[in-house]
């Protein structure tokens, strides 16, 4: 039995190995693809010590003060960090390449402020039916957490929830109003 389980872990581990190898999308029908499941490679920076200044991405590495947050860097609007929203395309939960500089930045800080906590909502614009948005806006929130593990969070840092089309930022019919409802918000603990 015990050799079995062995067998078995093995057999897992090397499924989720080959899971996680993607292949190059081909150009097939000229479809726009759902998800790009070929991250960019992701190289952890080497350890620092935690002094209170900024790596080279303008990411404060300050450690979270006594209220469990570093409320300076996280609101400073000349801080990578104050950035909060991701978009998406109609239909898409693949994550635009202009905004996987602020997923990893929340990522290298959530890394460094390990008793930091965030919740990612995923949000949808007013088209499809409650169903179809609520489990689009999860597949929009998983993906923004996939991509701060995939920076140093730990999974336990990170909550992905959908609000689906509950949660508008603009409640116009249009285009130019539902492109700033199609977003994850990333908030951290003491936000939500």
């Amino acid at each position: 039995m015990n050799r079995t389980l062995k067998l078995v872990a093995v057999a897992l581990s090397a499924a989720m190995m080959v899971w996680g190898c993607g292949s190059e999308p081909t150009a097939d029908s000229g479809k726009p693809a759902v998800e790009d499941r070929n991250p960019t490679p992701v190289i952890p920076p080497p350890e620092r010590p935690r002094t209170g200044s900024a790596d080279q991405s303008g990411v404060s590495t300050r450690p979270l003060d006594s209220a469990g947050q570093g409320a300076n860097v996280l609101k400073d609007p000349n801080n990578i960090l104050s950035k909060r929203s991701i978009f998406y395309e109609y239909d898409s939960d693949a994550i635009r390449d202009e905004f996987k500089p602020v997923i990893a930045a929340h990522g290298r800080y959530l890394s460094s402020n390990r008793g930091a906590k965030v919740l990612v909502q995923g949000n949808t614009d007013e088209r499809g039916s409650r169903e179809y948005n609520i489990a689009l806006g999860q597949r929009r929130a998983e993906a923004v957490k996939r991509m701060l593990v995939l920076q140093g969070a730990q999974e336990s840092q990170v909550e992905a929830v959908s609000l689906g089309k509950e949660k508008p930022r603009c409640e116009q019919s249009g285009e130019e109003c539902w492109s700033q409802n199609r977003r994850s918000d990333i908030l951290y603990g003491g936000e939500y």
